[in-house]
């Protein structure tokens, strides 16, 4: 199997408050992996480190072998400068709670555009891969409409259409049923369904246990800044080992 992600003794700190306290994670190609837990427990911290929105203070994180966002001379640790990070910054597609759509633009325009100007691709290239993908997720007919035409649950799937045309190793999702009404929720839920259906590496921070637990082949539980207990859905829904794990599940639905 081919390792796309090696996190190694991830410490994140806000000021006085200790966010991350030593992550260790590992993902094959094709796996998906969710994180859990409850508020505060680091989960979107772990994300936001992985796409370098924000910086760590010690460990590492590797996507395909190399070290992202930073190399060690010596015992000192530099920051890359910001050409390379931005390169870096494009092995992992990353959907949020927001959709982030730009509001001038229609559907397409919005999946075209990190296409024409980040990878450089010729118009009617950009245009084939965006059609493709927004067809993909059911948003084909939607394409000449401009996110204020569409529901939340339209552009949630226009903005994973954006992530994933630019074809990452690794895609972040953070909670991208959150702000959506729950009458929409599941058809967002379906086209990542459908993503990992199809052997995408995705890393989901989510607090639908149900559908953690369908579609994971790994679930990682957190707790204050750490790793708590990881395994298979079957075997950490079904036999929590330990009282943290199962009082947060017996407040879940699942």
């Amino acid at each position: 199997m081919t390792q796309v992600l090696k996190i190694t003794d991830l410490h994140k700190r806000f000021g006085d408050l200790e966010v991350l306290k030593g992550i260790d994670l590992t993902m094959q190609k094709g796996d998906v992996v969710s994180l859990i837990g409850s508020s505060g427990s680091g989960k979107t911290t772990v994300l936001r480190c992985i796409n370098l929105l924000e910086d760590f203070e010690r460990g590492t994180v590797e996507i395909a072998g190399e070290a992202i966002g930073y190399r060690h001379d010596g015992r000192k640790r530099r920051r890359l400068p910001e050409r390379q990070i931005a390169r870096q910054r494009a092995m992992t597609g990353m959907t949020f709670q927001q959709f982030n759509l730009f509001p001038h633009m229609t559907a397409l325009g919005n999946v075209m555009l990190g296409l024409l100007k980040t990878q450089k691709k010729p118009k009617e290239e950009a245009r084939s891969i965006a059609e493709s993908w927004l067809e993909r997720v059911g948003m084909a007919s939607r394409k000449d409409h401009y996110p204020g035409q569409l529901s939340g649950g339209q552009q949630q799937r226009v903005a994973i259409a954006r992530a994933i045309a630019m074809n990452p190793q690794l895609m972040l999702f953070d909670e991208v049923t959150s702000a959506l009404d729950p009458e929409l929720v599941t058809e967002v839920l379906a086209v990542v369904r459908d993503l990992a259906a199809d052997g995408m590496t995705m890393l989901i921070v989510t607090h639908e246990m149900r559908f953690a637990r369908d579609v994971s082949s790994r679930v990682v539980f957190m707790h204050e800044g750490r790793i708590h207990e990881e395994g298979p859905p079957d075997e950490l829904f079904g036999a929590p080992k330990t009282e943290r794990l199962q009082g947060f599940l017996a407040r879940s639905e699942f």
